[in-house]
C-alpha cells in the first residue's frame, strides 16, 4: 500500500516517536548523534530532539523524533523498542499520543528540507527548483 509523503512540516502523531529510558551518562549531544544515527536507517528524519528528565524522574534524557513518513515511525518503533540499541539498557519507544482536540496548520518545508526530502525519495541528488507562488516545483 502506497503512502502519500507531503511537503510539509510532520506534526501528526503516527509520524512522531517518543523515545525514553536514555542514559543519563552520555551528553544530549552525543545521544542526539547516536538516536540520529539508530533512527535515520528506517527512514528519513525530520528532527531529533533530546530533553532531560523532568527533575522529579530518575537522572537521563528522553527524545522526541520525527519521521516524514508514517510506515517508516511504525517500522522504527516496532525494530528499537525494548532494545539496548546504544546503550547497556533498553530503551523505551512509542508512537505519539493522538490529540483530537489540536488541529495543526500545515506548515510547508523550507527549500532545503524540500529538496533532501525529493532527493531520498525519488533517488536523484541533482533537483533543480523555482518557487512560483509560493509553491515548490521539482524539476
Amino acid at each position: 500500500m502506497a503512502e502519500l509523503v507531503s511537503f510539509t512540516v510532520p506534526t501528526e502523531s503516527d509520524k512522531t516517536l517518543l523515545v525514553w529510558e536514555l542514559s543519563s551518562g552520555p551528553t544530549a549531544e552525543a545521544l542526539h548523534h547516536s538516536l540520529f544515527a539508530v533512527f535515520s536507517q528506517f527512514g528519513l528524519l525530520y528532527s531529533v530532539r533530546v530533553f532531560p528528565n523532568a527533575a522529579v524522574a530518575r537522572p537521563g534524557f528522553y527524545a522526541i523524533i520525527k519521521f516524514y513518513s508514517a510506515r517508516d515511525a511504525h517500522r522504527a518503533q516496532k525494530a528499537c523498542d525494548q532494545k539496548q540499541l546504544f546503550q547497556n539498557s533498553p530503551v523505551k519507544v512509542r508512537l505519539g499520543t493522538k490529540h483530537k482536540a489540536v488541529q495543526h496548520q500545515a506548515l510547508a518545508l523550507n527549500s532545503s528540507q524540500c529538496q533532501e526530502l525529493a532527493n531520498y525519495y525519488f533517488g536523484f541528488n541533482g533537483w533543480s527548483k523555482r518557487i512560483i507562488k509560493g509553491h515548490y516545483h521539482f524539476l
